[in-house]
């Protein structure tokens, strides 16, 4: 049975946020304050989708846009930490729920060379026009109401735990990474004997407190609770529970 890591992708595998560094290639490196304030709670992807059509009438060309994406920073010790794991397929399934889009997330783990660590990624997909224009799509539609409009990761974990149960593969123990407030939704999914890792100091581990701290749980945190500041240290945890399976 292998153990199975899933990450958040924007300030967890990457020390900041992927859709506002691409700010960084504007001339300006900066918005109108009109397309600023165009933002709706819930509706980033769709915000998302204003901002890189305004990149394009700019007239920033794709491989621009690229070329300061790959510069930014990934977090302390994840570039490690994706090392081991794509060095120990075999007994580590690893995959990436984001709401950034699929052409960012791309380029940053081929950039950093650790694109074999990840096995799949759902995030919102996204494409080039034959102008140049990126436009990014929402990865589906769902009904949970504590999520935003574009994305439920503990929609997508279920049904991606379910495809590999279907294939034949069930997980020993799985680890959740992640920092946001997006994050709290899938640790439901989580059993016992599995761990939710919050980044130390992000909402995550704020909302995960305050779960821990009601005497009636009822299902909704099973998981243990390890926080952490670097990927170092869930390495360690990582190479722990192998080597204790």
């Amino acid at each position: 049975m292998k153990t199975l890591v899933v990450f958040d992708f924007d300030h967890t595998v990457v020390d900041d946020n992927s859709d506002t560094w691409v700010i960084k290639c504007l001339p300006d490196q900066a918005l109108p304050d009109s397309l600023k304030n165009s933002y709706r709670k819930g509706y980033w992807t769709e915000f998302m989708g204003r901002v890189m059509n305004y990149i394009g009438d700019q007239e920033v060309s794709p491989n621009s846009v690229r070329s300061v994406m790959e510069t930014i920073p990934f977090t302390a010790g994840m570039t490690e930490l994706l090392t081991f794991i794509s060095e120990h397929k075999s007994a580590v399934d690893c995959i990436v729920i984001s709401d950034s889009n699929t052409i960012f997330i791309d380029w940053i783990l081929h950039a950093a060379g650790v694109q074999s660590a990840v096995d799949r990624v759902f995030t919102n997909p996204a494409e080039f026009d034959e102008r140049g224009r990126m436009a990014v799509h929402c990865y589906h539609s769902h009904d949970c109401t504590r999520c935003p409009v574009n994305l439920c990761k503990k929609t997508v974990l279920e049904v991606y735990l379910s495809e590999q149960s279907k294939g034949g593969v069930e997980y020993q123990r799985m680890f959740y990474v992640g920092d946001g407030g997006n994050d709290l939704c899938p640790t439901s999914c989580l059993r016992g004997h599995d761990v939710v890792m919050p980044r130390k100091g992000y909402t995550l581990e704020k909302l995960l407190a305050k779960l821990e701290g009601q005497e009636d749980k009822t299902s909704s945190l099973r998981a243990r609770v390890i926080a952490w500041s670097s990927g170092s240290e869930i390495l360690e945890e990582l190479k722990a529970s192998m080597q204790s399976s």
